[in-house]
């Protein structure tokens, strides 16, 4: 990272004015969820749930972002996985892209350093829960009769626990992450388990580890730009410095989420929107750096199969309430934005809100 060229940051599209950020604590709501991730039942513990299961329904409802404590990832493996991801981006530049993604697999290390279309001040090594992951082979297709793509993981020779360490900690975030799914289909008065079925063994979660060095222009770039996560729920663990800021939206301002050690932090994406017919939005949030300290963050993005057609829910829809999205493929859609990150397309990314019915 350190060989990029600051003349090519400057004139990118997203970069911030200076920063008026909401320094605050914890604004978005902070959930315990101790009383979950215990094996016994009884009626207290029902309670607890039912008290659970409203603040996450409100928290999608009102910010779409919400922290978790006590959420059953053990804190020995946060910090095994911690370790190795430093260890990995600790590597010579050389030994990281000897696993560098490509457009064929997209899966593995990626930097700035060699490219003038410099979008993101940081690096990122990519890996999938699937191993290999099925995605369509191409985006130009009329209908689902695709053919289908293998994805596979790439993974460094150094440290040699690396692998290890990730499939493990992906196991655990998956766990955690089911659980969350079922709490929202309660909130939104469904089955506990009733999106469950989307997310079977092709479906297409991905973990990425994020590595921000410092930068030495922080008021001309970004982190991450503002965007929206496609998927259903992302689930980030980041560190002490933090950085990620969630457009609020009551007011549009822009909020610093402040870091708990070892908490998630819970994002409703794109997918979620959609099915709830709008009861949940994915907020808008972006990531910016420091001049000082290095960052790191694992983000879980969690994701069904490539075969899922996404379109609202049936039992949240009737004619006072009809549906607000056309449906559509979810390979389709994910293989597109994985072109995307490539190449410049000849048409906008393609963003949710093509697929909106007209009003």
């Amino acid at each position: 990272m350190a060989g990029v060229d600051v003349a090519f940051v400057q004139p990118l599209e997203h970069r911030p004015k200076p920063s008026n950020a909401t320094e605050t604590e914890r604004e978005i709501p902070v959930i315990d969820l101790f009383q979950l991730t215990q094996n016994h039942q009884n009626s207290d513990s029902m309670d607890v749930q039912t008290e659970i299961v409203s603040k996450i329904g409100n928290a999608c409802r009102d910010w779409g972002f919400f922290q978790v404590i006590n959420h059953g990832v053990p804190s020995e493996l946060q910090q095994k996985v911690d370790a190795t991801v430093k260890k990995f981006f600790y590597l010579s530049p050389e030994e990281r892209r000897e696993v560098k993604r490509d457009e064929t697999n997209p899966l593995g290390y990626y930097d700035t350093e060699h490219t003038k279309n410099v979008r993101d001040w940081k690096e990122v090594f990519d890996f999938t829960v699937k191993d290999p992951m099925v995605l369509p082979a191409s985006c130009q297709v009329q209908d689902q009769n695709y053919e289908l793509h293998e994805l596979r993981n790439q993974w460094p020779n150094y440290p040699p626990e690396f692998r290890e360490v990730c499939e493990e900690y992906a196991n655990a975030v998956e766990k955690l992450s089911f659980r969350l799914l079922e709490i929202m289909a309660l909130s939104l008065g469904l089955p506990e388990k009733r999106l469950n079925g989307y997310f079977n063994d092709e479906h297409t979660s991905f973990i990425r580890f994020n590595h921000y060095p410092p930068c030495p222009v922080p008021h001309l770039a970004l982190g991450v730009g503002h965007h929206k996560d496609a998927g259903a729920l992302t689930v980030l663990a980041q560190d002490d410095v933090g950085g990620l800021e969630v457009k609020r939206k009551t007011d549009g301002e822009w909020i610093r989420i402040v870091p708990i050690p070892g908490s998630y932090i819970i994002n409703v994406g794109d997918i979620v929107q959609v099915w709830s017919n709008d009861e949940y939005e994915s907020a808008e949030h972006r990531v910016v750096v420091n001049s000082e300290r290095e960052r790191f963050s694992i983000p879980f993005f969690f994701n069904p199969s490539h075969t899922v057609m996404v379109k609202p829910l049936d039992e949240l829809i009737n004619d006072q309430n009809p549906a607000k999205y056309k449906e559509y493929n979810w390979g389709l859609f994910f293989k597109t934005r994985k072109i995307s990150d490539f190449k410049k397309l000849d048409v906008e990314n393609i963003q949710v809100h093509h697929f909106k019915e007209s009003d």
